[in-house]
């Protein structure tokens, strides 16, 4: 059997190739009858693997090639291949011996036409809304006057001129312009990191932060503008603490940051005036509120000007207020002299006769028990003591107050309660009740008539009903009423 193995075959005279020489004439065959071609066919499964690279697969309806970019192409992508997606990928083929297998090294990806892109765009939208980065709830208002505003766009381009003119037409203010390109694969990493960047600032730095941004663009085609329908342009514009307006592309063309943003402009222009107002039109509304509060404050000082007046009309004079009591002081003042003496005379007849009758020791016990009572009254008197009796008679008066007007109160309750309920038996027994149930009042010539024989003596009969009196043989008069008396009202017990 071993001899059969080490004998070449007669006839047979074809070189032997190892597998590497096979795989690597194979991989210079291709690589050299190829070098770098275009496929246009649908993405199938996407890997970005743990290294860096992107494996991805490019088929269509019979075939599939396998296509793989390195770490530093797939920074430079313009598109990051999705699932489904049509493209068209520009790379150079080659194969990979290790399992035996071509593939397309690729370093560009393109969507293959508009419907494709719109169709990522339409996917990428329903995502972004389905984590509520759409909902009205989240965006927020706009400052009425903001101190400095951030314009994202690029520097060379009539945008930022147009933005520029038209916020000095209306409202000068301060501006930070952060240049980016506007279109292109840089497009879109540099306006998110516009964006972030922007909220990165320190307010009141030696850079303020903005407190609006405007990310701007003119018009282009749905390629042109696709960096703004990136999903990091879409997300940074989301996650931005600064108010965000949106004037990317003419008024017809929508991109993902429109979605996203605190409010749309159609046009560059428009935003500039979303972010000010006009401020001739501010100074003359200004003008017109303060004069407005003039008129009210004069108005409000002549009504009340006037008030005093009239309530000054009503008062008496000064001096009919003093004529009486002066009268009264001038009789006092010639009564007390008299008064004065007298009781100065009465008290010296006193005291002569309790002088007489008193001793030495008891006229010193006397002294020194009112020195005793003087003393004591003199504590009492004291500013604390004082205070102290103040404050006890001051909570006794107070809690005497409110008893009286609980009792008052309840006893005001009572008698309306009281009054509510013989005003029901009244209207209970009265007559009146009885008519509503279907019975009448027979009046014979003015007189309430109680049987046939009076109601035949009298000249004339009146009927009276619930809704009114009738006279046979005439119209039925209405019922008089007379409006209910207003029940008496008590006046505060203080």
């Amino acid at each position: 059997m071993s001899d059969l193995i080490d004998s070449p075959i007669e006839g047979e005279n074809a070189p032997e190739f190892s597998v590497s020489e096979i795989s690597g004439a194979l991989k210079r065959t291709i690589e050299g009858a190829f070098g770098r071609v275009r496929v246009r066919g649908e993405v199938g499964r996407v890997m970005l693997a743990r290294s860096g690279h992107l494996y991805f697969d490019i088929k269509d309806d019979r075939s599939v090639i396998a296509a793989v970019s390195w770490k530093g192409q797939v920074s430079r992508l313009s598109i990051m291949p999705e699932e489904g997606m049509e493209v068209i990928v520009t790379g150079k083929l080659t194969t990979f011996g290790s399992q035996s297998k071509y593939q397309i090294n690729v370093d560009d990806v393109a969507v293959a036409g508009e419907g494709a892109l719109m169709a990522m765009l339409e996917k990428r939208k329903k995502q972004l809304a389905s984590e509520g980065l759409f909902d009205p709830e989240r965006k927020r208002p706009l400052p009425y006057l903001p101190e400095i505003i951030g314009v994202v766009t690029s520097p060379s381009g009539a945008v930022i001129r147009d933005i520029l003119h038209r916020l000095r037409d209306r409202f000068p203010r301060k501006v930070l312009i952060w240049p980016v390109a506007v279109q292109g694969e840089q497009c879109a990493p540099q306006v998110a990191n516009a964006i972030k960047g922007f909220n990165d600032m320190t307010p009141g730095g030696a850079m303020p932060r903005p407190d609006l941004l405007i990310v701007a663009r003119g018009g282009g085609s749905i390629e042109d503008l696709w960096g703004f329908n990136e999903e990091i342009v879409a997300r940074a514009a989301a996650a931005s603490d600064i108010p965000l307006i949106s004037a990317v592309g003419h008024e017809t063309d929508t991109t993902l940051i429109d979605f996203v943003s605190d409010q749309r402009a159609p046009t560059p222009t428009a935003a500039a005036e979303m972010a000010v107002p006009v401020r001739l039109d501010l100074l003359g509304w200004t003008e017109e509120q303060g004069a407005r509060l003039t008129r009210a404050l004069a108005d409000g000082l002549s009504r009340r000007d006037q008030r005093l007046r009239d309530l000054s009309r009503a008062l008496p004079r000064a001096e009919a207020l003093l004529q009486s009591p002066r009268q009264r002081l001038d009789t006092v003042s010639e009564t007390l002299p008299r008064a004065l003496r007298a009781g100065v005379q009465h008290r010296q007849v006193r005291l002569s006769e309790v002088s007489g009758s008193m001793r030495a020791s008891t006229l010193q016990r006397m002294i020194d028990g009112r020195r005793e009572a003087l003393g004591r009254r003199t504590d009492r008197l004291r500013p604390e003591a004082l205070r102290q009796e103040n404050k006890r008679r001051q909570d006794k008066l107070n809690d005497l107050i409110r008893r009286m007007t609980e009792a008052g109160d309840r006893r005001l309750d009572t008698q309306k309660e009281r009054l509510a309920n013989l005003d029901r038996m009244r209207e209970t027994l009265g007559y009146q009740a009885t008519l509503k149930r279907g019975y009448a009042v027979v009046r014979g010539d003015g007189a309430v008539v109680t049987g046939t024989k009076q109601a035949r003596a009298a000249t004339e009969i009146e009927i009276e009903f619930a809704d009114g009196r009738f006279t046979p043989g005439g119209k039925p008069a209405p019922r008089k009423t007379t409006p209910p008396k207003e029940p008496p009202t008590q006046g505060s017990l203080f």
